[in-house]
């Protein structure tokens, strides 16, 4: 029987895959036999070249700041110079800038669209052209719960994630018949860098949970199966759907 979430030998490349789920991701992509390539700001790798050899396998790791669009320029030209193709693209890197509304400057939202939204249409363009070439591919983007409900003193992340999802559906339609599958992953509350406001703080952390149907804020490791369906076999008729991993948050 074909193993239709087989992702051996595909290359990957996946950005802000340094920590938080973009490291359980790209892990998850190297422990299912991918080629991994890790796109992040950091010059430091933060061990995750280390922890993939655990696994038996090499990541490739390149730095580069994604709000710079000279940064950006060729860089998936760049990726696969390294492995010849590219087969799935996961566009990951985010940051939260957290704020109150009537304080968040103009600086702050250029940056955040920029790296939230600008970043991820340049880099699926990018990608896109090679996979066209090729014969198809994957693209993945990583929305946020956020990405349809508002939310307090992160306008420039939330608003960012909304219309994340808007390209997205737009990509779709138009890469589909060239054997693109364009979709998204929508993170509920992770125990992650990023929810540390909320971890470190008791009373809020058990209010939040007490809204999850699960019972409990999700693992970064609970992103990989979502993330192996879309970028496997299994979802090849999937477009231009946003796959909530939110432990029923959204549907409360």
């Amino acid at each position: 029987m074909k193993d239709w979430f087989d992702v051996t030998g595909k290359v990957s490349l996946i950005t802000g895959g340094r920590r938080g789920l973009g490291k359980a991701m790209a892990l998850g992509l190297v422990e299912a036999g991918a080629n991994v390539i890790v796109v992040a700001k950091s010059s430091d790798d933060g061990n995750l070249r280390y922890e993939a050899e655990k696994l038996g396998r090499k990541i490739a790791y390149m730095q580069a700041d994604l709000t710079d669009r000279e940064a950006r320029a060729g860089l998936i030209e760049k990726a696969v110079n390294q492995f010849g193709r590219l087969d799935i693209l996961v566009n990951n890197a985010g940051f939260q800038r957290r704020s109150p509304v009537l304080e968040y400057s103009s600086s702050d939202w250029d940056a955040d669209l920029e790296l939230l939204l600008t970043a991820v249409l340049d880099l699926s363009q990018q990608a896109a052209r090679v996979m066209i070439k090729q014969g198809g591919g994957k693209i993945i983007q990583v929305a946020s719960i956020s990405s349809f409900q508002g939310a307090r003193n992160i306008i420039g992340y939330a608003s960012a994630k909304h219309a994340l999802v808007g390209l997205t559906k737009c990509l779709a339609n138009e890469l589909a018949s060239q054997n693109i599958n364009v979709n998204a992953i929508a993170p509920g509350l992770f125990e992650t860098e990023m929810a540390s406001h909320v971890m470190t703080d008791p009373l809020r952390a058990n209010e939040l949970r007490g809204r999850i149907p699960s019972g409990r804020f999700g693992q970064p490791e609970d992103m990989i199966g979502p993330l192996l369906f879309l970028a496997s076999d299994a979802s090849r008729h999937v477009h231009g759907h946003v796959l909530l991993v939110d432990g029923g948050w959204m549907g409360r």
